[in-house]
């Protein structure tokens, strides 16, 4: 998710065209008020949710560090590499600075915090043509913005998500959004298909401008590849506002691409007025999802959000698909009855004390601690700007 101005000034723009009637929004308890035709929730009953965490450290990274000739920023996911026991992080930098890519590093971390944060390495993603990701100034339809990394727990391969672009004019070219699948070294290896309401339309439907795929995860024993569009599509209602939340929707897919399921998760209402100054408007969605490995219906949800003159919020909530209705052939969720995804606050990054709270956008299970903890390391993305942070963070969960 980007921070730029020219990002904010087309969500800008988006928000004022945007005259659609709201989804019918859960609040944070799971209720949803009745309106609408009803629609039949999935099978299976309630399942605990409720994990709790506790502040384990953090690790500053060096302001827009060199390293093997490219700057390490914009790190927008992580993910703990079995293989080798490194993290793979991927950069959102859609080829301006350097050619689109990823990292490996080593951080160590346990019980008593974060202690270094050692890059390893970094490759390219690369074309099936073998070629770098060119910048969107080429012109060509051909850039990509990288937003997620997986490692493949079967092959430690890269599974890579990124969100296309929505054209701002019609000369522009539509780039549809991808989870693309990589060798080590950053080589092609093929492409998932998306489910049909994530592709990105010149119309008023699919995904909105930079608020496409940005979250995946692996789960149900590696066998399911779970992704989440990061805001509300624009056929199922507005963006979030001080008054109410906003449904995104959240996929379960095969490994070979066939649609498992596909529920509402309970995106939260803006948490403070904007400074009527700004010209910016109110930022948040749902950058990251991480399966827990031993419920193929639970994740953990990370929720990012931004407003001018009070900085950003940062929540990591239980959620549960258990008992929600199933909505892949529901065109749109504006103004129906649904039930969303249930969840629960694990963590505000405002409570826990850090030295500060930034876009964070992250995140993947660390080693496991002693006494029935484990650890979950996220990291920051900088926008390579001058006032923001690359951070390291390590929460202890424990289940409930």
């Amino acid at each position: 998710m980007k921070s730029s101005l020219i990002r904010r000034a087309c969500a800008a723009a988006l928000v004022l065209a945007t005259t659609m009637a709201p989804a019918v929004a859960a609040q944070s308890d799971g209720t949803t008020p009745r309106s609408g035709t009803a629609a039949k929730p999935a099978a299976g009953t309630k399942a605990a949710i409720g994990a709790k965490a506790r502040l384990l450290g953090e690790k500053i990274v060096p302001r827009k560090l060199a390293f093997q000739g490219t700057t390490v920023g914009g790190l927008s996911g992580i993910d703990r590499n079995p293989c080798t026991d490194e993290y793979v992080m991927i950069s959102d930098d859609r080829s301006v600075l350097q050619p689109a890519r990823f990292y490996t590093a080593r951080i160590a971390v346990d019980g008593a915090g974060v202690h270094s944060v050692d890059f390893t390495g970094t490759h390219p993603f690369l074309q099936p043509d073998g070629s770098v990701y060119p910048p969107a100034s080429a012109g060509d339809g051909k850039v990509v913005d990288p937003e997620e990394v997986r490692v493949d727990p079967r092959s430690c391969r890269y599974w890579w998500a990124q969100e296309g672009d929505r054209p701002r004019s019609a000369s522009a070219p539509v780039i549809q959004p991808s989870i693309q699948f990589a060798g080590r070294s950053g080589a092609y290896r093929g492409q998932l298909p998306l489910p049909p309401n994530y592709e990105v339309t010149r119309g008023d439907r699919g995904p909105r401008q930079n608020k496409a795929v940005e979250a995946i995860t692996f789960g149900d024993k590696d066998r399911v590849l779970t992704s989440a569009v990061e805001g509300p599509l624009l056929q199922d209602g507005p963006d979030p506002t001080l008054e109410r939340g906003a449904l995104v929707r959240v996929t379960q897919q095969s490994r070979d691409g066939a649609v498992l399921g596909q529920f509402a998760y309970p995106l939260e209402k803006i948490f403070a007025e904007s400074d009527p100054s700004s010209p910016w408007p109110p930022d948040t969605g749902v950058p990251s999802i991480l399966a827990f490995p031993e419920d193929p219906s639970r994740y953990l949800v990370l929720e990012r959000s931004w407003v001018a003159g009070s900085g950003y919020k940062i929540r990591v909530y239980d959620a549960t698909t258990r008992g929600a209705t199933e909505v892949r052939n529901i065109d749109s969720l504006a103004g129906q009855r649904v039930v969303p995804m249930r969840k629960k606050l694990v963590a505000d990054f405002g409570d826990l004390g850090l030295s500060t709270v930034d876009n964070t956008e992250g995140m993947t299970w660390g080693p496991a601690l002693p006494g029935g903890e484990r650890t979950l390391v996220l990291v920051s993305d900088d926008n390579f700007a001058d006032d923001a942070v690359t951070q390291i963070v390590a929460l202890g969960v424990r289940d409930r």
